[in-house]
């Protein structure tokens, strides 16, 4: 099958900059901007980084805040005349293993509506599989889950790009 829409994948570490580097992206092609928020506030942190968030990312977005159905809010929000953002699928595969779901399946529902989608896309994720073995076996499998997706969405994705101190190298595309 061969997609129909624009896929941008965005990998980084923890504050590389590869949010504001999408946002940039998103906001210079001139298209509707719709922000697909995964995260959860689970504490007092998290719901700080989140509103850090919306005031870093300013006016002009469209939020959508998606903890687990990522496939069908995609199907809802995407359109020819729109840029999805989504921010992040780390967070994402986080909520599905806490939700305890087949993250594998998730990822390919995910993998699949990106390949009808119209109108361009990109996902933001942090690359988790640089460091060193994590030593339990939950963080082992999210490490593995996030490397696995990361790999589906590379391979069908027109742009890749890896983000650290701030720099995009471009990978694919």
């Amino acid at each position: 099958m061969t997609q129909s829409g624009h896929i941008t994948l965005v990998l980084g570490g923890a504050r590389s900059g590869k949010s504001g580097f999408s946002e940039r992206l998103a906001q210079e092609t001139g298209l509707e901007r719709h922000y697909i928020a995964t995260g959860r506030a689970y504490d007092d942190e998290m719901r700080e980084r989140i509103a850090r968030h919306r005031v870093d990312r300013g006016e002009g977005w469209q939020t959508h805040e998606e903890p687990l159905r990522l496939a069908e809010i995609l199907a809802e929000v995407a359109g020819p005349d729109r840029v999805v953002l989504v921010d992040c699928l780390t967070l994402w595969v986080t909520n599905l293993m806490m939700d305890e779901r087949v993250v594998d399946s998730e990822a390919n529902a995910l993998v699949d509506q990106l390949l009808k989608v119209s109108g361009r896309v990109m996902l933001v994720s942090n690359e988790v599989g640089l460091g060193i073995v994590p030593d339990n076996k939950m963080a082992r499998e999210f490490r593995d889950h996030a490397g696995r997706l990361h790999q589906k969405i590379a391979a069908i994705a027109d742009e890749v790009y890896f983000v650290a101190a701030g720099l995009p190298l471009r990978m694919k595309g």
